[in-house]
């Protein structure tokens, strides 16, 4: 991992989005493929309005630990959001422009992070719950 901070911010923000019922959570660490930043954290709303909800408490939440997103951008239309903490990029979207981008797919070289508890059974538990 780059640093504990980091994964920290990951992690911070993979709560605030779970504790909005986001689903399909996914971190990626793209700090070895990438200058941009070291982690993703990639997550699915069913309506705009619940992705703005998820953006919103995710914000909260970092600004708790006096964490400022750098940039904002997509929040307006609630289809893809994008809150970028330097060194964490959070990607929040509505189900079917998250298919249609497949940032998965994009970034498959990408090492996919183990959760650890309680996330990672929320994340399950809600993947399995919208299946």
């Amino acid at each position: 991992m780059k640093s504990d901070k980091s994964w920290e911010r990951a992690l911070r923000s993979a709560r605030a989005a779970l504790d909005k019922k986001a689903y399909d959570l996914v971190v990626l660490q793209v700090s070895a493929l990438t200058s941009v930043a070291d982690y993703f954290v990639i997550c699915t709303g069913r309506s705009d309005v619940q992705v703005q909800s998820i953006c919103r408490a995710i914000e909260e939440s970092m600004a708790t630990v006096g964490v400022k997103p750098l940039a904002i951008e997509g929040f307006t239309h609630g289809q893809w959001v994008l809150l970028d903490f330097g060194d964490v990029v959070v990607h929040v979207f509505y189900e079917t422009v998250r298919q249609f981008y497949n940032l998965e797919g994009l970034w498959v070289q990408a090492l996919q992070c183990t959760l650890p508890e309680p996330y990672s059974t929320q994340a399950r538990d809600l993947r399995i719950a919208t299946a």
